[in-house]
C-alpha cells in the first residue's frame, strides 16, 4: 500500500484547546500547556484566530514569537500547511508577509512569493490610509504585502518565553534545537516520548515521509538498544 503523505492539521485547534497549544510553544497564556502538538499546526491556527477573527492580542504574541523563535520554523511544513488550508485571503496574506519580513532566511523563499509584494493587503481595513500617514507602518511587515500600521500590534518581550526557557519546557522545540528545525528532529522527539510508534505512525504524527520515518525509526531503536 502506498504511503500518502499528511497535509491537513491531524486536529482543528480552537477555544481552549488553541489557547493550551499556544502556551505549550511558549506563548505567555496563563494555561495549561499542550506539549506535544506540532508546532506549525499551532502557528497556523493561531493566525487563524488574530486575523480572520480580529484577536489582535493573539496576532501580537504570534509575531513576537515569529520574531524571536522564526529559526526554529519548519519552513517546509509550515508552507505546505499554508498552501493546502490558508482558503481565507487574510491567512493567506499574513504568511506571504511572514516570509517575506524574514526573506533573508531562505527556507521562507517558498512562503514569501504566495503572494506578490505589490499585492498588499490591509489589516485592519478602514482607518489604514490615514495611521500610516500619521505613524508610519510597523517594522514587522514595511514592504510586505500586508499593511500594518506602526504601534497596531504590540512587541513586547515577556509575550513569549526565551529559547531557554522553551527548550527546558517544549520537547519538539528542544530536539530542534539539537538538529535543527526538521522533520526529523520532531519525528525523534514523538519517539522519546512514546517508543512503541510505528513509522507509519510516526509521519503521520509529524506530517513527515515514511522514508524519513523508517530511518528515524531504526535509528532510534539502535540507540535505545546501545543504551
Amino acid at each position: 500500500m502506498s504511503f500518502s503523505r499528511q497535509l491537513e492539521p491531524l486536529a482543528v485547534l480552537e477555544g481552549a484547546a488553541l489557547d493550551g497549544a499556544m502556551a505549550g510553544i511558549g506563548m505567555a497564556f496563563a494555561v495549561k500547556p499542550e506539549l506535544t502538538l506540532a508546532i506549525e499546526d499551532v502557528l497556523f491556527f493561531a493566525s487563524r484566530l488574530g486575523v480572520e477573527q480580529g484577536d489582535y492580542r493573539v496576532l501580537s504574541v504570534l509575531c513576537k514569537w515569529i520574531d524571536v523563535h522564526g529559526r526554529l520554523i519548519n519552513a517546509d511544513r509550515l508552507t505546505r500547511l499554508v498552501q493546502a488550508c490558508a482558503d481565507d485571503e487574510r491567512t493567506l496574506a499574513f504568511w506571504a508577509a511572514a516570509g517575506q519580513w524574514k526573506s533573508k532566511d531562505r527556507r521562507f523563499s517558498r512562503l514569501a512569493k504566495l503572494r506578490p509584494r505589490e499585492q498588499r493587503l490591509d489589516l485592519f481595513g478602514a482607518g489604514t490610509d490615514f495611521q500610516v500617514r500619521r505613524r508610519g507602518e510597523h517594522p514587522w511587515f514595511e514592504g510586505t504585502c500586508l499593511r500594518v500600521p506602526a504601534d497596531t500590534l504590540r512587541d513586547r518581550e515577556g509575550d513569549v518565553l526565551t529559547p531557554e526557557a522553551l527548550a527546558r519546557l517544549n520537547p519538539i522545540y528542544r530536539e530542534r534545537l539539537v538538529q535543527g528545525p526538521s522533520y526529523r528532529a520532531d519525528m525523534w522527539a514523538a519517539l522519546q516520548l512514546d517508543p512503541s510508534t510505528t513509522a507509519s505512525e510516526l509521519a503521520r504524527k509529524t506530517y513527515g515521509s515514511f522514508a524519513t520515518a523508517w530511518e528515524v525509526k531504526r535509528d532510534f531503536d539502535v540507540v535505545r538498544a546501545a543504551a
